[in-house]
């Protein structure tokens, strides 16, 4: 490498990544062992005392990273958001393929005990989701037309749709489980809330998502790269939905 490419080279350091992954260790995993295997609450409570703050110092500390980028800035972002959005991809797959396989060779589906599952809140759910992408994308162009104000107004409706899926999905689940259907009911039970219950964790993560980028805004700054990965991101969630409810609801 020539003295020139040399002095000219410039790398980008951040504790960011370090703390989000440690603190995704101490919030989920370890909490959960130490629940559920060694039946300490204890334990489980001062992992979470610990791993809670230092997640969200963390996802503080990159969200302010990537607001303050400058905008001619050569960043990865949206050229490594595909790669995770593929990662999610084969996770997604994943579940539906033991689905399907355990759908196709049951002799009686859903088994016996199942209730009766409607149809009219995921349909519901369905014309949130979509409206939503697409208010997401309205509020993109206002950005892009320098319309502050209608990219805020735009997210926060966003955001709006985005909890009123939530809220029905717990809705549903409260229903459910009412009734006596819980994952452990049977094999339809633990793929019905393993799969419906992953994508509402990619909703909420969404949703946090654009809180990370509402909060800056409120203030005058925003990172276009970051707006259009998260933008990215939400719709692909929806995407998937749609398989959710064909191959959950309707098949």
């Amino acid at each position: 490498m020539s003295a020139h490419a040399t002095t000219g080279q410039h790398w980008d350091t951040s504790t960011a990544p370090l703390l989000v992954a440690v603190g995704c260790l101490l919030t989920v995993p370890l909490p959960f062992a130490s629940y559920f295997q060694y039946h300490s609450l204890g334990m489980a409570v001062g992992f979470l005392g610990i791993g809670v703050p230092t997640l969200l110092a963390g996802i503080s500390v990159w969200v302010k990273e990537g607001v303050n980028q400058k905008h001619d800035q050569f960043g990865y972002s949206q050229m490594a958001l595909p790669i995770f959005i593929t990662s999610e991809v084969l996770i997604f797959l994943g579940l539906f393929v033991s689905y399907w396989a355990v759908r196709l060779w049951a002799p009686l589906w859903p088994p016996a005990g199942s209730p009766h599952i409607g149809t009219t809140i995921p349909i519901i759910m369905t014309i949130l989701l979509v409206t939503s992408s697409y208010t997401y994308h309205v509020a993109e162009g206002k950005l892009e037309e320098g319309d502050m104000g209608g990219f805020k107004s735009m997210l926060g409706l966003t955001m709006l749709l985005g909890f009123l899926f939530l809220g029905l999905s717990m809705f549903e689940y409260s229903h459910l489980i009412g009734e006596g259907f819980t994952p452990s009911s049977n094999i339809f039970g633990s793929a019905f809330y393993s799969i419906t219950g992953f994508h509402a964790a990619h909703v909420l993560v969404g949703l946090c998502t654009f809180l990370a980028v509402l909060l800056p805004a409120l203030n005058g700054k925003t990172n276009m790269d970051f707006v259009k990965c998260a933008g990215v991101y939400w719709h692909f969630v929806d995407i998937v939905w749609f398989f959710v409810v064909s191959q959950i609801y309707f098949w």
